[in-house]
């Protein structure tokens, strides 16, 4: 049995507070605009990830229905164009 795959849309939520009173020595040393450009940038880094591979998947999902579509419609589209062809090299012969 797999493992299920996390669905991108469950996004986590903070459930702790931030207890207040003295200060934390790891909270002293935080610095929030480091903090916040890192999560801007790994955040703008997957949604490009994200999207890149997202237009891939609907690039390849575009490409096989035309394929199929192609697959489906050739041999009518030939059968047509052999006809047609056909019906043009017999007709000099019926006006002359």
């Amino acid at each position: 049995m797999q493992p299920e795959t996390p669905d991108p849309r469950d996004i986590p939520i903070l459930t702790e507070t931030v207890k207040q009173g003295a200060p934390d020595p790891a909270c002293a040393a935080f610095d929030a605009k480091s903090a916040h450009a890192a999560i801007v940038t790994e955040t703008l880094k997957l949604a490009d990830s994200l999207l890149h591979q997202a237009a891939k998947d609907i690039e390849a999902t575009l490409f096989e229905r035309v394929f199929d579509r192609l697959r489906a419609q050739l041999p009518e589209l030939v059968d047509r164009a052999l006809k047609e062809h056909a019906a043009t090299q017999e007709s000099p012969k019926d006006h002359g």
